[in-house]
């Protein structure tokens, strides 16, 4: 009750702070009170996720430190350790409501903002005294030359001799003050004020020399004499960029000056060397001054920027000790240009890198890390240890910006828009998705052929690449998540320090950062790499699939394939349209293969429509390479697995296919039984045996090749390489290469089209003998046929000679011995088969036939094992032993021809 007693005073307490209602309105205000407290006490609203908080809160620190803004992270580092001690259960509520008003912390968030919260330390009851109250009270508001400034360089021109003295003079070396634009104070007054003339006449003294003239009275030119000191004053100051009279803008030496107590040519000597080192500069001085845009070339310039500015401190150091002399000092040139050399030669090669970038033509913004990379290498090699670290250090730095879009890349697979540094680029319209892998995403190259990358990153580019692609390709799958969890911990880090430790300073720093650039890779690589593999294997199936195409493509399965083959060539024999019909072949491979692949995803089709117009049926039927060409499989595989099996395959498959089609077809054309027909003689039969004998020996010899040297040895290096494969990269190249070597060993490849087109014609010769031998058992049939119908005419239809009845014993045998062909015949139209080989072979005996078949065989056979020969002992390909091989087996039939 006391809980509804609170929360009802609170829910008045709301609606009043709210004023939705005026309190005329009661009923309306009761209404409405009713119905917020009951939607308090109802709601199932749980407490907030402190870890959440805690991933937001650390997540924003990352961003503070990524966009530059180190002491607003560090400032929410320090109040975050500071509230540990005091937390409670309401401080991640606290924590979330503050991160849910939070604007754009990172833009909009300043640093000064936090000194509103720090409670004065005691409270003033009198205005603070300030200077200008003191410049009102001492005077000093009225003495304007005050703040007048004595400049000691020379006038319009050298060879004037400026007067110091001269009120003229006086005035043109004053300046306005801030507080009063009416009155003027020189040097002079306040000098002769505050400590005598004598200080006055000390500075003009000390500074003279710069307004000497270089004349005499005779107005021949001659040399001011300069003492060390002042020439090492000046020397600082020019290498600290900084204008000066004894060197122009451009650090040469003006030579109207001179060292007391020096020859011209020591001092000359001397100056020289101090201007090369200043101009060794000037481009490093120049360089930090122009503005940039791109981020790479700006956090170049901010370590030239540091670079300078340690080469400063170190020029105020040699200052200061002049300046405050605490012992005995002795000013030595030569020993302050001794002291610089170590710390001028880093800045020198940093220089020569500036040089290099000015001069080359429209530089990529990412040259200078070339530069830099080659820089640091050659100075390990010449033992610079102060410039092998500066410049190591200052490589890291700028790469760390380079690695920005890399680690975008490899991480959440997306590329900066506008981003003009990175060596990918995205389509600009989107590819369906088995082409996401090849065609969304492009590495950039250079009109040179060159990629538009650094080129010690070179031997990295691809595999940077492959893993951004995986990781788009997960994220159409939906796994991207699962990669996430490896990150942070994973990643090692990446510089001077790490990269090059001082154990290891004899190793080539161009090792030392592949090696430790390949680690930070491989800790983003392989996560991605090995979650999309796996994900092919087992989630879509990608052995699967390659069991079904071993199955359909490269009959694996040889009765399931002789099944699906004969009723194709059963169907041409009978000169059936059928053969053609995609419903009737796609139901014939279906059914011969249901029971190892998935029957919806298979269909087969003729490709060429107009074969029927093209060529008659039995024309088609007598050449193995008219009609079987034409009949394609198509297996519809899932969109990841057609990432590694792309169409480009399933064309090798197909030509694979075709030629054991074609293999198949000789051999069933062959392998039909018969039985010895009295009709033929006992040669012709006898060197019709020979010849069917050989042709079969060829075509099983072709088959075995095919299937115990080629396509199984082949299938189980792909299993073993997909195995190995690291990533979708390797396994595509493993699958293409399978797909090449099957292809070039079974001799379909360009370099080997006149062996293929021998063989196909020895396929062809299988075909025109069994025509041969149906069309002599026809003629002979038909001649026996009207031998019997004159002896019907002739003979008495009354009486029988015993002639006549012996003649019909005889027929009778004859029709009992032919009925097995007599069988094979029906169904051709009453023409018989080989209609194409009797147009051919019209007129020619049945043993001329045989005898042409025969040395066709010989020739064709012959001409295959010396071309194979020859390509393979030219060639240098991995099929040439596989070549050599078929030769060999085919050989052993020629050496009794």
């Amino acid at each position: 009750m006391a809980h509804t007693a609170q929360l009802g005073t609170l829910t008045d307490e709301l609606i009043a702070a709210l004023n939705l209602i005026p309190q005329t309105l009661h009923s309306r205000r009761n209404a409405c009170r009713d119905f917020a407290l009951r939607s308090l006490r109802a709601h199932s609203f749980t407490r907030t996720n402190q870890f959440e908080v805690e991933d937001r809160l650390n997540g924003l620190e990352e961003r503070f430190y990524v966009a530059g803004r180190d002491a607003l992270a560090g400032a929410l580092r320090k109040r975050r350790d500071a509230l540990e001690p005091h937390r409670n259960q309401f401080t991640p509520e606290v924590l979330h409501l503050l991160l849910e008003l939070a604007d754009q912390p990172v833009q909009k968030a300043k640093l000064t903002a936090l000194n509103a919260l720090v409670e004065p330390d005691e409270v003033y009851t009198s205005p603070p005294l300030t200077w200008r109250d003191i410049a009102r009270e001492d005077g000093w508001k009225q003495e304007r030359d005050i703040w007048r400034f004595i400049d000691y360089a020379p006038g319009s021109s050298d060879e004037e001799e400026l007067d110091v003295e001269s009120e003229a003079s006086l005035e043109s070396l004053t300046i306005r003050s801030s507080t009063d634009d009416e009155h003027q104070r020189t040097a002079q007054e306040l000098a002769v004020k505050a400590q005598g003339d004598d200080v006055l006449n000390q500075v003009q003294d000390a500074q003279s020399w710069r307004c000497v003239a270089a004349t005499d009275a005779d107005a021949r030119s001659k040399k001011i004499p300069i003492t060390s000191t002042q020439l090492l004053r000046e020397v600082l100051f020019m290498l600290a960029g900084l204008e000066t009279s004894l060197f122009d803008s451009a650090c040469n030496p003006i030579t109207r000056f001179q060292l007391q107590s020096v020859s011209w040519d020591s001092y000359k000597a001397l100056v020289t060397s101090f201007a090369e080192c200043g101009r060794k500069l000037l481009p490093l001085r120049a360089a930090v001054k122009r503005e940039q845009q791109s981020p790479l070339l700006q956090v170049f310039q901010d370590c030239l920027q540091k670079a300078l500015h340690s080469f400063d401190l170190d020029l105020s150091y040699i200052q200061s000790r002049l300046v405050t002399i605490k012992e005995d000092v002795v000013i030595s040139l030569v020993g302050v240009l001794e002291e610089l050399g170590p710390k001028l030669a880093p800045l020198y090669a940093l220089a020569d890198i500036v040089r290099q970038l000015h001069e080359e033509r429209n530089p990529h913004a990412f040259r200078y890390l070339e530069l830099l990379f080659d820089a640091v290498g050659m100075a390990q090699l010449q033992g610079a240890r102060a410039t092998y670290q500066l410049l190591g250090t200052i490589f890291f730095d700028c790469f760390q910006v380079y690695l920005k879009p890399i680690r975008l890349w490899m991480e959440e697979g997306k590329l900066l828009p506008g981003d003009r540094t990175f060596f990918v680029s995205e389509s600009p319209t989107r590819p369906p998705l088995p082409q996401i892998w090849t065609s969304q995403f492009n590495l950039l190259r250079t009109p040179e052929g060159n990629l538009h990358a650094p080129r010690f990153l070179d031997p990295a580019i691809q595999r940077i690449f492959t893993t951004g692609k995986s990781i788009v390709v997960l994220k159409h799958m939906k796994q991207h998540e699962s990669t996430k969890k490896y990150r942070a911990s994973a990643e090692p880090k990446i510089n001077f320090a790490t990269v090059c430790p001082d154990h290891a300073e004899f190793a080539p720093f161009s090792e030392l950062f592949g090696a430790a650039f390949q680690a930070w890779i491989q800790s983003k690589h392989h996560t991605a790499a090995a979650t999309l593999r796996e994900m092919l294997l087992s989630s879509y199936g990608l052995s699967q699939s390659l069991d079904a195409l071993q199955h359909l493509y490269l009959m694996s399965d040889g009765a399931r394939s002789d099944v699906f083959a004969s009723s194709i060539f059963q169907n041409l024999d009978n000169l059936s349209s059928s053969w053609r019909d995609r419903f009737t072949l796609t139901e014939l491979v279906q059914e011969a293969y249901s029971a190892c692949v998935d029957t919806y995803r298979l269909s087969a089709e003729v490709a060429s429509r107009d074969l029927a117009q093209q060529h008659s049926a039995a024309t088609i039927r007598s050449s193995v390479r008219l009609g079987l060409p034409a009949i394609r499989l198509t297996y519809r595989l899932s969109w990841p697995v057609q990432i590694v099996i792309p169409d480009e395959a399933i064309q090798g498959y197909q030509t694979l296919f075709t030629f054991q089609l074609q293999t198949r077809r000789a051999l069933y054309v062959l392998k039909r039984p018969f039985l010895n027909n009295p009709h033929y003689s006992g040669t012709d039969m006898a060197r019709y045996c020979l010849v069917r004998t050989k042709l079969l020996w060829f075509c099983n010899t072709v088959a075995t090749y095919l299937a115990t040297l080629v396509l199984a040895p082949n299938a189980a290096r792909l299993r073993e390489e997909l195995c190995w494969a690291a990533d979708v990269d390797d396994m595509v190249a493993a699958h293409a290469s399978f797909v090449s070597r099957a292809v070039a060993e079974s001799c379909q490849g360009a370099k080997l089209r006149p062996i293929r087109e021998c063989v196909l014609d020895v396929f062809d010769l299988a075909i025109r003998l069994e025509d041969a031998r149906r069309d002599e058992w026809g003629r002979r049939r038909g001649q026996e046929r009207e031998v019997d119908r004159l002896e019907a005419i002739v003979a008495s239809p009354y009486k029988r000679s015993p002639l006549a009845k012996g003649r019909e014993g005889v027929k009778r045998r004859r029709v009992v011995v032919d009925e097995d062909e007599e069988d094979e015949v029906v169904g051709l139209d009453g023409e018989g088969m080989g209609k194409n080989a009797r147009v051919r072979d019209e007129g020619k005996p049945f043993a001329v036939i045989l005898r042409e078949l025969h040395g066709d065989f010989e020739r064709h056979v012959r001409f295959a094992v010396g071309g194979l020969r020859g390509v393979a002992r030219v060639s240098r390909e991995e099929a040439a032993a596989k070549w050599d091989l078929l030769a060999e087996m085919l050989e052993v039939g020629i050496k009794e021809l």
